[in-house]
C-alpha cells in the first residue's frame, strides 16, 4: 500500500514536472520569506522543483503557519538535488526499488563524502536520495539560513510515524512532511 501511494505521488509529481516549462515561477513570493543569499539557492533548483516548493510553502501559509523556519524550509528542503543531475526516471527507479526492495536500495544509497568524488554511474539516483536532505542542510546552513530551518530540511525524509512529537522542531517538521506529500 505505501509503495503504491509513494508510485501515486512521483506520478502526480512527474506529470507537474512536464507542465512546469509552461508555468510561471514567482520568485517575488520566495524573495518575501528568503535572504538574498537563500534566494540564491532557490534560483539554483530547476524550475519543476522551484514549483514543487513553492506549492509546499503556500500549502502551510494556506493553513495559517507563519514560522519563517518552517517557510524557509519549505522553500529549500529539496536544494541539495541541485548537488547531482536527478532526473524524473531516476527518481522513478528509486521509488520503485526502495518499495520493492528497500535494504538494497538504502546500501545503494551509501556514499563517502570524504573520498571528494561525486555520485556517478549507477547507483547515483540512489545516493541522491539518500543524501539530498543533508546537502540541502549543508547548502542552507553556508548560506545563513537559521539552525532551526537548516534542521527542518535535514530532517524532513525522517519517518516520525513511530516517534511523539514532542519538541517544536519535531512538530514543525511533521507539518513540513505534510505539505510535502500532499504537493
Amino acid at each position: 500500500m505505501r509503495l503504491l501511494r509513494r508510485v501515486r505521488y512521483r506520478f502526480k509529481q512527474g506529470i507537474l514536472a512536464l507542465l512546469s516549462r509552461f508555468r510561471h515561477v514567482n520568485i517575488g513570493e520566495a524573495a518575501e520569506v528568503l535572504s538574498p543569499s537563500l534566494l540564491a539557492l532557490f534560483m539554483r533548483m530547476r524550475r519543476a522543483e522551484q514549483q514543487h516548493c513553492l506549492r509546499v510553502m503556500r500549502y502551510l501559509r494556506r493553513r495559517g503557519h507563519t514560522n519563517p523556519h518552517l517557510l524557509t524550509a519549505a522553500l529549500l528542503h529539496d536544494v541539495g538535488k541541485t548537488r547531482c543531475h536527478y532526473t524524473l526516471l531516476d527518481r522513478t527507479l528509486v521509488v520503485l526499488m526502495s518499495g520493492l526492495f528497500p535494504r538494497l536500495a538504502h546500501r545503494w544509497g551509501e556514499f563517502d563524502a570524504l573520498n571528494g568524488d561525486r555520485p556517478h554511474g549507477w547507483r547515483r539516483p540512489f545516493v541522491v536520495a539518500r543524501m539530498h536532505s543533508t546537502w540541502s542542510a549543508e547548502d542552507m546552513l553556508a548560506a545563513g539560513a537559521s539552525p532551526m530551518a537548516v534542521a527542518l530540511a535535514c530532517r524532513h525524509d525522517e519517518d516520525l510515524d513511530s516517534q511523539p512529537l514532542e519538541t517544536e522542531e519535531d512538530r514543525l517538521l511533521h507539518l513540513l512532511q505534510v505539505a510535502d506529500n500532499q504537493n
